[in-house]
């Protein structure tokens, strides 16, 4: 990509000074048609990740990430231990989709629907333009000295953050142990649970901490996808982007002048307003062409079109296009590379589809006991004791469990009772005898197939070994 005339090469990022000091950055309020159309994005997806920990579909919550107990639901599918494989698939699909839309639509998703970026653009600082004010006032407010209106604007501000940060972390706690169980630590007294208050007051701490004073700093600094892009992004991804040929021409940038024809001059189009650079919400000027900071957000576009449709010259300078399209005028076309990670993901999405329908709703495994030989009985009879564990998936109580062997005539025989209940989105286990008859053993070690049924009605089947003595064939 041929490089803007006026583009000044930076050896450090926009938000660090050159004392090498934290530049803080007072981004002016955006407005226009994409600001809008984010902000009803933003809004859906805050009510979806608000709302995810305490919606249920089929007695599931429908997000549950709980590590410690090793439960998992997406979209209210829960995923077992013994489930791994389809967490992992599931994730590498989430991968590859993100992948595929920053190779068509380069950090699409960094500005339009990562939560960092809608919490801090869309909440936080929208209760900063509300107290502080716009950029101007922001500026002149930090420069001034902490007198009566600074501290009671500073102290209201850092008061309804925490606040906002207390009600984050309580959501991100049911995420993790559950909508149900916050719910209840919430209505109950917060000294009978010290150790969960404690959690809750260090994940505010750190939300706190990230919207308050780290911010775009997030993106910049520790998101690893900000750095996966330049891996991603070739000159057929759409980004924000500058049209450097319109906008630079042959005599490059300059100050708007009524009445003057720009175009015949040799003059871009660019006015040099610098409009787009105080919007950005991480400091850059998308004018030195795409950058590790761009998150991608559509300010800049929004603010270059209000300036275009002022000085009557036509809008789209800054616009979602491609480098190619800038410089060769090509229209979009779906790569190769495109068409390659597109395949990958239709096949992920078919196999992940196909393995959650296959996926059954009880999971038994019946296990020999370690170190325990056969039991010769009387009338011929051979005996294996076993370990047995039944989990079930569902929202109720499974009644009347029992096991029947399907391959093969003998007899299963439970330490407890004839039938057993598998409690709702638990387990039950314990210890169990196959007895066959030593005529049906065809070898001194065989496969037989076991039933799992609640009364009548198969559940289940699992497939166990049984050991004999090696003088019956």
């Amino acid at each position: 990509m041929e490089a803007p005339k006026n583009e000044q090469f930076r050896d450090s990022i926009g938000t660090i000074n050159e004392e090498g000091k934290r530049s803080w950055v007072f981004p002016k309020k955006p407005s226009g048609r994409f600001y809008k159309y984010r902000s009803y994005v933003s809004y859906l997806l805050l009510a979806i990740l608000l709302s995810s920990p305490f919606i249920k579909i089929n007695g599931n919550q429908f997000l549950l990430f709980n590590v410690l107990e090793r439960r998992f639901n997406i979209f209210g599918f829960p995923f077992w231990p013994q489930d791994f494989h389809l967490l992992v698939i599931s994730m590498i699909t989430g991968v590859v989709f993100v992948i595929l839309f920053t190779v068509v639509f380069g950090r699409i998703f960094c500005g339009w629907i990562c939560p960092q970026t809608i919490f801090l653009e869309m909440v936080f600082r929208k209760i900063e333009y509300w107290i502080d004010g716009d950029r101007g006032k922001q500026i002149r407010l930090d420069k001034q000295p902490w007198n009566a209106e600074k501290i009671r604007k500073r102290l209201l501000k850092w008061f309804i953050f925490f606040i906002i940060s207390f009600l984050i972390a309580n959501v991100f706690l049911a995420y993790l142990i559950g909508g149900d169980t916050v719910i209840s630590y919430v209505t109950g007294n917060p000294l009978d649970n010290i150790r969960t208050l404690i959690s809750l007051l260090i994940f505010t701490s750190v939300f706190y901490f990230i919207f308050a004073w780290f911010r775009e700093q997030v993106c910049i600094i520790a998101c690893p996808y900000g750095r996966l892009q330049g891996v991603l992004l070739d000159n057929k991804t759409i980004n924000v982007a500058y049209d450097y040929k319109r906008g630079e021409r042959e005599q490059g940038r300059s100050k708007f002048k009524k009445n003057e024809d720009r175009e015949a001059l040799g003059k871009g189009d660019c006015i040099d307003c610098k409009q787009c650079v105080v919007v950005c919400p991480t400091g850059i000027d998308i004018r030195n062409g795409t950058q590790l900071e761009c998150v991608n957000c559509t300010a800049c576009i929004d603010e270059c079109d209000h300036i275009m449709e002022s000085v009557n010259l036509p809008k789209g300078l800054i616009r979602y296009a491609s480098e190619e399209n800038i410089a060769e005028k090509k229209k979009f076309r779906f790569s190769a590379r495109m068409k390659g990670y597109s395949a990958v993901l239709l096949i992920l999405i078919g196999v992940l589809v196909g393995m959650l329908f296959l996926r059954n709703n009880v999971e038994a495994t019946i296990l020999r006991l370690p170190g325990q030989l056969y039991e010769h009985k009387e009338n011929n009879i051979i005996s294996n004791v076993y370990t047995y564990k039944v989990i079930n998936k569902t929202t109720k109580d499974i009644e009347d469990v029992s096991y029947k062997i399907l391959s093969h005539k003998g007899e299963i025989k439970l330490v407890s009772n004839h039938s057993f209940i598998v409690p709702k989105q638990g387990l039950a286990e314990g210890t169990l005898f196959i007895e066959l008859n030593a005529a049906a053993l065809k070898d001194d070690n065989i496969d037989i197939e076991i039933g799992v049924f609640s009364g009548d009605k198969l559940l289940e089947t699992t497939v166990t070994n049984f050991l004999g003595p090696r003088n019956y064939r």
